[in-house]
């Protein structure tokens, strides 16, 4: 159903910021289309959302009118018509594919030297961009590595708005962002938005969805659902949000209603007193590049915990999980299990190597799902999980593996290699193979960015179970409604020390203040 809709035959193309006509796309070695003779159009000026479940190839489609596909990427395709804005810039939804220099003053003067900038301009500039941002460094010459995530999106943004293009591509911006930062980056968009057009892709709509000219709704196979002004939107087609799962105003009221109703978190207020804890630290100080970036005075882990490890970006939130599983050197005392893990503070990387905690003590998930990649396709890497884990009984492993995928909703891309998956997908896969195995306690990163509202219940849905049946869940997160309706506690990250607030939505928690 389309309530407003251009025609490109009677617009004059002045008007006309990006288009495409008859556009059909198909994968190598993929079943179906992407998209099947798909037409729309951007006016000039026009700020336009692509809202869908994951995987109906939004990311895509914003390739092809950013005019990277097929000039860029190349990928089997064709179309009647492609209108692609003259000055363009993109923001991609994974920030460390997005730079081209090793620091972050390099990154943002190759910008500035394309536009011909005097260089004894560009600092005002560069420091201008990365304040609207929300970006504050007091050294430019940093390299791009050593940022957060989320620290990388601001970077990546800040480096379109130099740009100062015609028209802007934003897929998923706010992904890896913390509340205020999410705040920010959006009030920066809008602050240079008059008069340029804007092509969003993002999951997270509370910030935008009343600031938009225009929602295009994409079923899961890629057509168009529904093209209009986001009220029209949300109220003609609620019940194929709830159907598809794509998030919508009171979704996360909706997933509220369902765990009150019989499926509400195993709380531990209980249990704690009489439980050894699965992990216990005291005095403990991870470390990166010498320098300490995250510090815990003492803190434990029980069976039946599900923790959300929140904080602004750059806090040490990474840093923690990293420190845990022996990724970057520590000091203090590490208690897993009642084993001492051995302090790694002076060790060289094979023996980190050696005093990592063992596989099937501990399920870890990568904030860059990338990063965890070690096989060829999907069934194989959750698979190759199982190998290590498990007595290799062949039979039960297949089972196990169809299991994980139907759960993770990767049924159809077994054979596909994890590097061509969507960043929604790649991090579904991430979760799978890293939690197979079925360890008693799983840290996770970040788990649900990039997720469509179906994908991110189940997943929590998934954690829950676990927690249910005695495992622990340490989640990384900036999503609030986890922390306020499914934590049973918080643990708050600032300038790298961990405190912890009791849960928004456990009542009965016990307000336990970590010294």
């Amino acid at each position: 159903m389309i309530e407003q809709r251009l025609d490109v035959d009677v617009q004059d193309i002045r008007e006309i910021a990006a288009s495409v006509q008859a556009l059909r796309i198909k994968f190598p070695g993929e079943p179906s289309f992407v998209f099947k003779d798909l037409s729309l159009t951007v006016r000039r000026g026009e700020k336009v959302l692509l809202l869908g479940p994951s995987g109906c190839g939004k990311s895509t489609l914003l390739q092809v009118l950013g005019g990277l596909i097929p000039h860029v990427m190349e990928v089997p395709m064709k179309a009647e018509n492609i209108v692609i804005p003259l000055s363009r810039g993109y923001v991609f939804q994974d920030p460390d594919t997005q730079f081209v220099m090793p620091f972050v003053d390099e990154e943002l003067a190759f910008v500035l030297e394309n536009r011909g900038i005097d260089r004894v301009h560009m600092e005002p500039r560069m420091r201008k961009a990365l304040q609207a941002v929300g970006l504050m460094l007091n050294d430019l010459h940093v390299p791009v590595d050593s940022l957060s995530q989320g620290m990388k999106q601001r970077l990546a943004l800040a480096s379109v708005l130099l740009l100062a293009p015609e028209a802007i591509f934003l897929d998923e911006p706010s992904a890896l962002l913390d509340p205020e930062g999410r705040t920010q980056m959006w009030e920066s968009v809008w602050s240079v938005a008059e008069g340029r057009t804007l092509v969003i892709v993002e999951h997270r709509i509370e910030e935008i969805a009343d600031r938009v000219d225009r929602i295009i709704l994409f079923a899961p196979d890629g057509s168009i659902l529904g093209d209009g002004r986001p009220d029209w939107i949300f109220r003609m087609f609620h019940r194929e949000l709830q159907q598809f799962g794509i998030w919508h105003p009171g979704v996360w009221e909706e997933f509220g209603r369902k765990l009150v109703s019989g499926q509400e978190k195993n709380g531990n207020s209980e249990t704690e007193d009489r439980l050894d804890p699965l992990l216990s630290l005291n005095r403990f100080t991870g470390f990166r590049a010498g320098k300490p970036v995250i510090q815990v005075d003492a803190a434990s882990i029980y069976p039946g915990d599900f923790i959300a490890v929140t904080g602004p970006n750059g806090a040490g939130k990474s840093s923690l999980l990293l420190s845990l599983m022996c990724l970057l050197r520590f000091k203090g005392q590490y208690l897993l299990r009642g084993a001492i893990m051995a302090e790694t503070a002076g060790a060289s990387w094979r023996q980190r190597k050696r005093a990592r905690p063992p596989s099937d003590q501990i399920g870890y998930v990568f904030q860059n799902p990338e990063f965890q990649f070690v096989a060829e396709s999907v069934r194989e890497e959750i698979g190759f999980s199982l190998k290590i884990g498990e007595d290799g009984n062949v039979p039960e492993m297949e089972g196990k593996v169809q299991s994980f995928l139907r759960s993770f909703h990767l049924e159809g891309l077994e054979q596909r290699h994890p590097y061509q998956l969507s960043t929604g997908q790649k991090r579904r896969l991430s979760i799978a193979s890293a939690v197979v195995c079925g360890q008693p306690i799983l840290l996770l990163d970040e788990p649900t960015f990039g997720q469509d509202a179906r994908n991110t219940f189940a997943i929590l849905d998934y954690c829950m179970a676990m927690q249910a049946e005695g495992a622990a869940i340490v989640m990384v997160t900036h999503e609030e409604e986890i922390a306020k309706r499914i934590a049973t506690r918080v643990w708050e990250v600032a300038e790298g020390q961990l405190s912890e607030r009791p849960a928004g939505s456990c009542a009965d928690a016990k307000a336990r203040m970590i010294p």
